[in-house]
């Protein structure tokens, strides 16, 4: 089969690799219809070499139709259709069962002090096949695969694999009641997600920060208040105050993470790092590594006393130094983690068959065949061509 392989520092390919097999009874064939490149992809594209090998299949959006069943799969078949969580979790482990897919204790990566498995995610989580690929292997096929009605177009349930539960979970964890008021720090395909949920659940104040001219004015199209990062620089905090009646927004989600523009000390970091070898580099970032910390520093700046910092940006950093007087001070709340998919399925899926109220069928910016991944990869990583979600086609 043909699938997306890492190969290096901002060198991805289309390889032709082995299809996979099943191995276990419980495991299911999917051949992928529709998979998603996310910001994280970018990590491992820029940043988390040291943590993957030449050859490693990346992608954690899949969906597709079932090909094939192991002797213990009772709850599919071959023809379904099914969306693939990026989290690998059993669904029925102490952590699944309390809503914690992420941290799913079938699947934890103990030797790497790590939650569940993550499809396409590098040594840390398991250095599991992932899914920019002809065909997946799926474990737990009983209960990890979602299965999705056959008609609409993929993008209606692709989202359902990460950047919807992601999404989802960043505004329900910055529980803001509805009239309420929300800032969002980066634009991309789960801040954008996040300003349509936030709206739909009836958050009256969204606004959307961001520096790259595409993504401001698709959120303004949404009926979100956007600020340009590049314009206000700064003052962003005093200019964000002054909307949220000069005490600050309730809630502030960072869906930028550790790639945020503005820390060039951390950006040096990371670009050393990557000139080591791997095994050295590894070292150092599981023990003094940084992140660049800018949007996490906002965060604490605009939000109101009292008020919470939901994190859905990834972060990787080991010694990321954090004012905690002034969080402690403000009495911050955070919250933060993995998002565990099959916890906000039940929620969300009814928004996907009965109308399209977040806009997921044209959520997509780009949908590409596999062959285009590496100047996808680019492109995205470039900001380049107004690419907000790409989608790849096997």
């Amino acid at each position: 089969m043909k699938a997306v392989t890492w190969q290096g520092k901002r060198d991805v390919r289309v390889e032709t690799v082995p299809d996979p097999q099943i191995k276990d009874p419980d495991d299911v064939i999917v051949k992928i219809t529709s998979t998603g490149l996310c910001g994280s992809d970018l990590h491992l594209y820029e940043v988390l070499g040291p943590f993957l090998d030449a050859g490693d299949i990346l992608g954690h959006e899949p969906m597709g139709i079932v090909e094939e069943v192991g002797s213990a799969v009772t709850n599919l078949r071959p023809g379904d259709r099914v969306v693939v969580p990026f989290n690998v979790s059993c669904g029925t482990c102490f952590m699944c069962t309390g809503g914690l897919q992420s941290q799913c204790e079938t699947t934890q990566v103990r030797e790497r002090g790590t939650g569940a498995a993550l499809f396409g995610y590098t040594k840390l989580y398991g250095q599991v096949p992932g899914g920019q690929a002809e065909f997946l292997r799926v474990p737990f096929g009983n209960t990890l695969p979602i299965k999705v009605p056959h008609g609409p177009l993929d993008q209606r349930f692709l989202f359902l694999s990460d950047v919807l539960p992601t999404a989802w979970q960043a505004v329900q964890y910055a529980d803001v009641e509805a009239g309420g008021s929300l800032v969002v720090l980066g634009l991309g395909p789960i801040g954008d997600m996040a300003t349509r949920i936030a709206r739909h659940l009836g958050v009256e104040t969204v606004i959307g920060v961001d520096l790259v001219p595409a993504r401001l004015e698709r959120a303004r199209r949404n009926g979100v208040t956007v600020l340009d990062l590049t314009e206000h620089g700064k003052g962003l905090g005093d200019v964000i105050r002054d909307l949220t009646q000069g005490r600050g927004p309730d809630a502030v989600i960072d869906a930028v993470g550790m790639e945020a523009h503005g820390a060039p000390v951390a950006k040096l970091a990371h670009q050393a790092v990557g000139l080591l070898p791997d095994a050295l580099a590894e070292k150092l970032m599981q023990t003094v590594g940084v992140d660049r910390l800018a949007a996490l520093y906002t965060a604490i700046d605009v939000v109101r006393r009292g008020g919470t910092i939901s994190l859905s940006g990834v972060y990787g950093g080991m010694a990321d130094p954090l004012p905690l007087l002034q969080m402690f001070d403000k009495q911050i709340q955070v919250r933060m983690g993995q998002a565990n998919v099959w916890n906000w399925v039940p929620t969300i899926l009814p928004l996907l068959t009965d109308g399209d109220p977040l806009g997921v069928d044209d959520f997509a910016t780009h949908v590409l065949p596999l062959a285009d991944a590496p100047r996808a990869y680019e492109m995205f990583q470039k900001k380049q061509d107004d690419a907000v979600k790409v989608v790849f086609q096997p």
